[in-house]
């Protein structure tokens, strides 16, 4: 593992160097070059698959891990994206002439070497790569045994098309993921990685920060909630309540918690659970919903802190605004929250009163996502509030310099 390390700071350096041209020419060598080995990639992922579902791994869980052609396609036209965004290294942040005549600029650097650590979803091996290419860092891309052939198959593409296009392959590096100890000491090569991100369920995540000692930007679960106001639009309540929980379930963006607003119960509810229930979720209630329809279970604390990922959805109703933020602020895991409502005012209260990196008004929560915000591929959604909150894209893969520019001054 250190081995790696000191190959990607090696590789770093030549990297910090390398121009948007350089950097641009090799992203989209990539990217044409994972659509060209589309069969390839393809072919070690139902290798993956194929082991996945043989040991029982749930369908969700599956979807995650499954590519097909289609999703080549889509994170390779992410790698594009990727590179027609500016290159946020070297962009002068703030700066000033002091009054001693002294010239200063905080300029965007790279970060130097990111480690990633991360389950399933092998599309996040090229989007992180891309991401950290483009924003002048390297990359050890630490994922889950369970996405292991896949994995290899797309670092081994983008080394190879980085290194005919000019650029030290070593800029990105697959770790092993035989057995736990890798991302230990990928966790723990404090002065040879400049910086973790763990993307996966709560346990992986809990385990990086606190085992970790690179520093590590938290990407956490997503334990997301929609509510519905005693002034909501109900047709458009619907319209999103499905969405945020059906759309795709196997995401950190999907709801699982609905809770609606006491006065506009006694017309949403039944309307509600029929909709849901015909999608095929499972519900779990509380006494106001069960009363409205067959089949739903008893709602406990355990449902109102689970993030399902698959379709059920913890419901209940309120009194109050304030008890649908209340229950938010004990319950969330500071992803995203919705709300639903034809009140600026209830809009404004709700958005200042919760406590998440991102806030919907009159919009499914499956819009947070770096794509959607415009970033292009991003490489997680922090949760956290130090440096970056909320979908993660390039400029919050830099850090920052201060350049301080004299005429022999001299203090």
């Amino acid at each position: 593992m250190h081995e790696l390390a000191r190959r990607a700071r090696t590789a770093a350096r030549s990297l910090a160097l390398a121009s948007r041209a350089q950097k641009d020419a090799a992203l989209l060598a990539t990217a044409d070059a994972l659509e060209a080995a589309t069969e390839r990639v393809v072919a070690a992922n139902a290798l993956d698959v194929e082991a996945a579902r043989a040991e029982g791994t749930p369908e969700n869980v599956v979807d995650r891990l499954l590519l097909d052609p289609d999703r080549v396609a889509a994170f390779a036209q992410g790698v594009r994206d990727v590179a027609a965004l500016p290159d946020p290294v070297g962009e002068v942040v703030r700066g000033s002439t002091l009054p001693n005549g002294l010239r200063l600029e905080q300029v965007r650097v790279p970060m130097g070497v990111i480690g990633m650590i991360y389950e399933g979803r092998p599309n996040v091996t090229a989007d992180a790569a891309a991401i950290c290419l483009k924003a002048g860092s390297a990359s050890l891309l630490r994922g889950s045994r369970s996405a292991a052939r896949s994995n290899a198959a797309i670092v081994d593409v983008m080394r190879e098309a980085i290194a005919a296009a000019g650029l030290p392959a070593d800029v990105v590096q697959a770790v092993p993921a035989d057995d736990r100890s890798s991302a230990t000491h990928l966790m723990q090569a404090r002065g040879l990685v400049d910086l973790v991100i763990p993307r996966g369920g709560e346990g992986l995540i809990r385990t990086v920060v606190e085992q970790s000692t690179v520093p590590v930007i938290e990407t956490g679960t997503g334990n997301v909630h929609v509510y519905v106001d005693a002034d909501a639009d109900l047709d458009m309540a619907l319209d999103v309540v499905l969405n945020a929980k059906t759309h795709r379930t196997s995401v950190c963006n999907a709801a699982e918690s609905l809770l609606v607003h006491r006065d506009v119960a006694e017309d949403f509810l039944p309307r509600v659970t029929k909709a849901l229930q015909a999608a095929g979720v499972t519900i779990h209630g509380d006494a106001s919903f069960a009363a409205v329809a067959p089949g739903v279970l008893e709602a406990s604390d355990h449902d109102w802190a689970t993030e399902y990922l698959s379709l059920d959805i913890a419901a209940k109703v309120v009194d109050s605004l304030e008890d649908a933020v209340e229950h938010i602020r004990t319950w969330s895991s500071g992803h995203t929250e919705a709300i639903v409502t034809r009140s600026i005012d209830a809009a404004r209260r709700f958005t200042l009163g919760v406590d998440s990196a991102a806030v919907m008004v009159n919009a499914s929560t499956r819009f947070t996502d770096g794509g959607e915000f415009g970033f292009g591929a991003e490489i997680g959604i922090s949760t956290q509030k130090l440096h970056a909150r909320g979908p993660m894209g390039l400029p919050e893969m830099t850090t920052t310099t201060y350049v301080v520019t004299g005429d022999g001054h001299v203090r």
